[in-house]
């Protein structure tokens, strides 16, 4: 059972879109919403990062290197996106998995650095059509999630988020209905309990997946879905106030 106290999070993964138009247009909306419940993180594409230094907004970047330093051209390192502020990191995306190959096991090494550098990972997991068409969910994600609670202590992990993001639903326009998102996420919610009990109560888990201001509100409205990792409608300011405040 999710017995999560904490705040609800909605954060806003821009992917590779965005400019300082927009930013400056999410900076204005976003200082117009307020809630005790409800934190509001914006991971837009690093070059976008400084725009939003002089604001209110929390930021998140939407990877981060394994290295610290080096020959590692086009890289980032954890040192430089907590100089510019940022507080949460998105890793293993299903994006990042496919177009670079990444691992199980290298999300799970960026998701220890991010952790090391005093910052929160938000560390995706989700299958494709193929694995939930052949019902092997839930085995595609507990192997997903071995890896990092392998990799990391269980005692580091209370500063991370888990987000469960079907792949079949990112940026398809399907969204997984509320059961089957409810579904997976409580086997997640169950998986750390084996973990470690305390953990399970307080780790935030979210949803993503085609996620609109027209399910959001279902979506979260389930026992053990602690709000959004928003792709597509997080590039619409309404859109995006309006899952913020259906996560209120």
């Amino acid at each position: 059972m999710n017995t999560v106290t904490r705040k609800r999070l909605v954060a806003g993964n821009w992917k590779m879109n965005g400019s300082r138009n927009l930013a400056s247009e999410f900076i204005s909306a976003l200082s117009a919403f307020s809630s005790e419940t409800v934190d509001v993180v914006l991971c837009p594409p690093a070059i976008l990062i400084s725009s939003f230094e002089q604001s209110d907004v929390i930021v998140g970047a939407q990877d981060v290197s394994q290295f610290d330093s080096g020959a590692h051209t086009g890289d980032l390192s954890v040192s430089m996106l907590a100089d510019f502020g940022c507080k949460f990191c998105i890793v293993g995306h299903s994006e990042r998995r496919e177009d670079h190959g990444e691992s199980n096991e290298l999300v799970a090494e960026k998701a220890l650095k991010v952790l090391e550098a005093g910052m929160t990972p938000i560390i995706c997991c989700g299958e494709p059509l193929s694995v939930r068409e052949s019902g092997d969910v839930k085995d595609f994600v507990r192997k997903q999630l071995d890896a990092v609670f392998t990799h990391i202590d269980v005692s580091l992990l209370g500063n991370a988020v888990i987000a469960y993001e079907p792949i079949w639903a990112i940026g398809t326009g399907k969204t997984a209905s509320p059961e089957e998102a409810q579904d997976v996420h409580a086997f997640i919610r169950q998986y750390i309990a084996e973990k470690d009990s305390d953990l399970s109560h307080s780790m935030l888990l979210l949803y993503g997946g085609s996620v609109k201001p027209d399910n959001a509100e279902a979506l979260f409205a389930k026992q053990d879905i602690d709000g959004g990792l928003i792709g597509g409608a997080s590039l619409k300011a309404n859109d995006f106030i309006a899952i913020c405040q259906a996560a209120n």
